[in-house]
This record gives C-alpha cells, structure tokens and sequence, in this order.
C-alpha cells in the first residue's frame, strides 16, 4: 500500500472503527474493500459524464465504447513514476515483463467492469524478488464507460515466479510518488519493500517503543537505500513487527509512515488477558462497573491497536459508566518503562467504538484530566460534545476552547461530566483541587482521521511535540 491509505482510511477506516466487529485488526477487511470504496468515489467524481454516457448504454461497459472516444481522466489521479524507468532485477527482462502485461485483467466492481484502457501503455514499475516472495507493481489505466483512472496494481508470485503465475494482490491510485508493500505471518516471517523516486533516500526501520516522554520512537533503520527502492526480510513474530518508511528527495520527506503488512498469526496472537489481570486493573476504577465480557473486549482492542503484548505492560482502568446509552470505559495501558497510552471506547461486547487514542508522558499521566470529543453515534458526523473524567482528588474541571474562556464542566460523583467545544477548534481540560490549585491540564485532542498508525505517531494522538 502507498501514501493513498491515509485518504483511504479517512473515509473507511474511521466509520470501522465506530463499530468494530469480528476480529480486532481490520487491516485484512480494509485492504479487501478498498479497490472498491475507491472507485465508487471516482465514480461519484465523473457523475455528470457517467449520466451522460449511461443514456446509449456506455458507462457500465454494456455497449463498447467507441475507439474515437478519449475518455474523461479524473482530477487528481494521474500516474507518478510516468517517466521513470521500471526498477528491480527483472527490470531488463523484456519478455517477462511483456508477460505480466498479459496477465494484466479487467476489474469488475458493482458499477461495471472496468477494462484495461491499453495494454501497450502498462508500465511496470518495480519487477523483482523481495524476501520469500516475488513482486511486480504496475501502473494500468482503467476505463468504466467514458471515466478513465490509473491505478497501481500489485501482482505477487513464488520466488522467481513465471508472469503466469503471478497474482493480482491488491491495487490503488496511482498518484502517489511512493508505493510500498509488506507481508508475512508468525511462522514463516516475510518481506517489506518501498519504491519511490529514483533520487529518493528510502530508510526502513523495524519495532518502535512508547518512551516515558510520551513519544513513539523508532528504532534504529537497518536498511538504507539511495536508489529510491529498499526492501527488508520481516522475521517471524506472533506480532507485526510494524515496519516503518521513511522517503526523503534532498531535505524534503515525501512519505513518512507504516507500512501495512496485514499480518498474520495462526497461533491466534496474544493470550487473552487472565480475569484476575483484569480484576486487578479495575481496582480503584470510579463509576458504575460494566459487565466483565465488555470490559475485556475493551481492553483486547486496545492492546491489538498500541501492538503491545498483554503480558509486557500495566493495565489500569480509570473510570467505567455510560455513554449514549452503551456501556463505556476509559482505560490505560503503559508498556514496561515506558509513556502511558489512554483509551475511551463505549459499544457492546462485540461491537466498539474508539473515541480516545492519546499517548501521554509517563510522569503524572494519572493524575491528568482526560477528555474525549464525540461522534454522532452510528455517523461520522462531528459534534460539540465533549466527554470529561477528572482525576482523583479534582474538585473542579473546566474546559477552554482557543477563542473562548474557561467553561466549568458539572461532575458527578464519580469525576465524570460533560462539556461543549466547537468542532474545529482546539481545546484544554483543566483539574483544580478544592483549595483552587491547578493540578494539571491536558489538550482535548481533535477528530482522528485515520486510525493507519500507532496511537502516539500522529500529532493528535499525543501531547508533547
């Protein structure tokens, strides 16, 4: 997957996070609806020529469309690496290469089947072998009807696989000037690879930690390439071990991100946590109790989104009540030495939403007041509505939009309240002790947008720069 997932997960991901169901990584159901998602909105974009077209029966593909029509290309969705020539061993293989664009096929969606526009003019981007697996990329314009798009398609294969028996994969835009690809599982391990423009610096850098700072730290990069393309062996690991690129042309960074491998455990992934764990965690926790089953459905989902083991960090549970009628909780999971991750989710035992992803300075991340916008339960939609949990010892909280003053937020007894902040602007929740001290205060984090990377690797996800 390429740069293009972030606009993807803008309008895909964050409504599967409203109800998240089945099992707690959605990267594999993700990566099956995205071709689709994406050119239903392309489609949507060329409306007016579709309706056009639609009238002689041209837009669904039903009737041919005719060799002089040029057909209209979406805004926005050109192919980069036009001008750049194919990379990886196989780049000088003329008849290999003429053979996956053989292999080359119509992609058929619920709006129509779109059709190779022309064979002559695939390009091949990248054809070669990354760890256990051989790889091509390709650019392919795609016609429904009289709209015309570029997207990048992903073919895979057995190492040193014959065009025959490469494997269509996945496919997205084709706009973007990075395109990378990762894949593998817990008993045989896998590969990672990254392609950008010829003059590119391409790092790949494997495992993070949470730091006591409150930041997500990368480790050290193993592979470096200035050629514009690199690829890393992925070892096996019950969990991902999360590559990470990062692309830069001169001083500029053009791609900066995860790399989703869609990983997978066939021995099931972590334990799930030991109902005395989770007893433990809920000690001291204020609010109404909610039942045990939705708790731990909680907390499962967490653990998956932060990607640390259950058994490598602390669990505490802060507050736990009601929200829009669905039990709710605010949690924390701090792996061993390092910053404090806080979660808000409210659903069933089978169905949650995240409203609080935020990583926190492992000094005084207890004693902050914590606060969470709300969604339109069953929508995207934004509203005011701001959800707040005082720490113990907080007599008074209030809440300060950027163009407003301090608004006190009425609590009850279990340090739980609800305040208001316009949708678009930044906000801060502040604790005060009976005596009038301020205890400490803590940003209101924006709408997340994308929930592709770790909590913390974003700006809105954490407090500290």
């Amino acid at each position: 997957m390429s740069a293009d997932v972030e606009t993807q997960l803008r309008d895909s991901f964050t409504r599967d996070a409203e109800a998240v169901r089945g099992p707690a990584d959605p990267w594999a159901a993700y990566t099956r609806r995205e071709a689709t998602h994406r050119r239903n909105r392309r489609l949507r974009a060329g409306a007016l020529a579709a309706a056009v077209a639609a009238l002689v029966g041209v837009q669904t593909n039903v009737v041919p469309l005719p060799g002089w029509a040029p057909g209209i290309a979406v805004a926005g969705h050109g192919p980069a690496f036009a001008d750049v020539p194919t990379r990886g061993e196989l780049a000088g293989d003329q008849a290999w290469l003429a053979g996956l664009r053989r292999q080359v096929k119509d992609i058929a969606d619920p709006d129509g089947l779109w059709r190779v526009a022309d064979r002559d003019e695939i390009h091949v981007v990248y054809a070669g072998d990354i760890p256990g697996r051989r790889l091509a990329i390709a650019h392919v314009r795609l016609r429904l009807g009289l709209i015309a798009v570029w997207e990048r398609v992903y073919y895979q294969g057995p190492p040193g696989a014959a065009p025959e028996q490469m494997e269509e994969s996945g496919n997205e835009g084709a706009e973007s000037p990075v395109a990378h690809y990762a894949y593998g599982d817990d008993e045989d391990g896998g590969g990672a690879l990254v392609v950008g423009p010829p003059d590119a610096e391409v790092a790949i850098s494997l495992g993070f930690v949470y730091s006591p700072a409150g930041v997500v730290e990368r480790r050290p990069q193993p592979v470096t390439s200035r050629d514009g393309v690199a690829a890393v062996a992925l070892p096996a690991s019950p969990n991902d071990p999360n590559p990470y690129a990062r692309v830069t042309v001169g001083d500029k960074v053009i791609f900066e991100g995860g790399i989703s491998s869609g990983w997978s455990s066939r021995g099931g992934g972590e334990d799930p946590l030991p109902a005395a764990a989770l007893a433990k965690a809920r000690e001291g926790a204020r609010g109404t109790p909610i039942d045990a089953a939705v708790l731990t459905w909680f907390v499962g989902l967490g653990f998956a989104d932060c990607r640390v083991p259950a058994s490598e960090a602390t669990l505490r549970v802060l507050w736990s009540g009601q929200v829009n009628g669905a039990a709710a909780a605010l949690f924390t999971i701090q792996p061993r030495g390092g910053g404090v991750i806080a979660y808000a989710m409210h659903g069933t035992a089978d169905s949650a939403r995240y409203d609080l992803r935020l990583l926190l300075p492992a000094e005084g991340a207890h004693t902050r007041p914590l606060a969470w916008r709300m969604r339109a339960d069953g929508r995207d939609d934004s509203t005011d509505r701001v959800y707040v949990v005082a720490p113990p010892g907080a007599a008074r909280v209030t809440v300060t939009a950027a163009t407003g003053a301090p608004v006190a937020v009425a609590l009850d007894a279990a340090g739980f309240g609800t305040g208001t902040v316009p949708p678009d602007q930044p906000a801060q929740v502040t604790a005060y002790a009976a005596d009038g001290e301020r205890i400490a205060a803590t940003p209101v984090p924006p709408f997340e947008r994308s929930m592709g990377d770790l909590p913390g690797a974003t700006r809105g996800t954490r407090i500290v720069d």
